[in-house]
């Protein structure tokens, strides 16, 4: 039994202090690979280190395969950890790095060689078993330290900011190692911490999208729980909204006119939008802010197509696969981005107009709550 259970779990570092954890409740199924993501000081880590038995709960309760492990030292939680930093014995061989902690507690060398050999083969590591730290690459070394977590057959694996230190092409390699591990070894839940979003897209069954600042003492630690998809589609909030996506959605303030049982019209910088939401109970006049994913926007097909704006190309990123033009709607108004393909032949300083469909359109009231979408879209 692998699965974790969070009940209103609360982190203080002093009396005086405010909550750095607020009303965490979670559960983080069997064999379930789970991301932690949010800005920074939202206590990602901090709550990483809770569960590993680094850091003590302030109240609440954890439980790992239904045991409170609140007052479980690390080494009887059934957990392994892997860090940012791969904090390898320098002086020991790839093979004896990932037998270390197998040796510590005890076990015979037959039992730890085959647990070792095991794991290099998972992560083709075989080949470098007899050779120093010193002489692997950043991919092979945390490869190595994914290694040492493995021969201890945990219940949970903890991974916090494992490819932080790695450039660009070796986080995709190693980001694609550890979801293939989280493949061949299903029984074990698995939590990850980062503040790479493309990471917690790519990798997780289910987000946790934690808060910072202020808010956390309100609304609690968590801002929005679910698979990638529903973060994508169907943000709970305008901070789940800007947070999630890549490049990020266009947030622009707006005015609400009307509603209709499956849609509203608002009005967007002298234009008239209709948004696929269920807004009945928004009063005519209030303010509104609607949002738009660059990637869902497209050059309008007419002067006077419906949910489109005018706007002025005031600068251009050629991507290779895709182009990003950045718009002016009108003076003061926020730049908006648009997502082209990359052969695009529009250029900067010109005047083009870009339509979105009522049903990729997002509305959030005006404390920042997201209005119910009437449209079913991918999970």
């Amino acid at each position: 039994m692998s699965r974790i259970d969070f009940k209103q779990v609360c982190k203080r570092y002093s009396p005086q202090a405010p909550l750095t954890i607020h009303n965490a409740n979670l559960t983080i199924a069997d064999g379930e690979f789970c991301v932690f993501v949010g800005p920074s000081g939202c206590g990602k880590s901090t709550l990483l280190r809770m569960v590993a038995g680094l850091e003590e709960i302030s109240s609440g309760d954890i439980a790992i395969g239904g045991e409170r492990v609140n007052d479980l030292p690390p080494a009887r939680r059934g957990v392994a950890m892997v860090f940012q930093s791969y904090a390898l014995y320098p002086h020991m061989t790839v093979r004896d790095n990932m037998g270390f902690g197998l040796k510590v507690f005890g076990a015979n060398a037959a039992e730890i060689d085959k647990k070792v050999r095991q794991a290099a083969d998972i992560l083709q590591l075989t080949h470098l078993l007899d050779r120093l730290p010193k002489a692997l690459s950043g991919g092979q070394r945390q490869r190595v330290a994914i290694g040492r977590a493995i021969v201890k057959e945990p219940r949970v694996f903890l991974f916090d900011e494992p490819l932080s230190n790695l450039d660009a092409a070796l986080r995709v390699q190693t980001r694609l190692e550890i979801a293939k591990l989280h493949h061949n070894i299903g029984s074990a839940s698995m939590v990850y911490v980062t503040h790479d979003q493309v990471e917690a897209m790519t990798l997780a069954d289910k987000i946790v999208l934690l808060r910072a600042g202020e808010e956390v003492q309100t609304k609690g630690s968590i801002a929005q729980v679910g698979t990638p998809m529903d973060l994508y589609h169907r943000p709970n909030s305008l901070f789940v909204a800007e947070f999630i996506g890549s490049p990020k959605m266009n947030i622009l303030p707006a005015f609400f006119q009307s509603a209709t049982p499956g849609s509203a019209r608002i009005n967007v910088a002298g234009q008239p939008f209709d948004v696929a939401v269920r807004a009945d109970h928004v009063a005519p006049g209030a303010k509104v802010t609607m949002g738009l994913r660059p990637e869902h926007m497209r050059l309008a097909d007419a002067a006077d197509d419906p949910n489109s704006l005018p706007a002025q190309v005031v600068h251009i990123e050629k991507l290779g696969e895709a182009s990003l033009l950045y718009l002016e709607i009108a003076p003061g108004a926020p730049t908006i981005t648009l997502k082209l393909d990359g052969t695009t032949r529009i250029r900067s300083g010109e005047n083009i107009r870009v339509h979105v469909p009522a049903q990729d359109l997002h509305l959030f009231d005006a404390v920042g709550d997201a209005l119910q979408r009437t449209v079913d879209l991918p999970v």
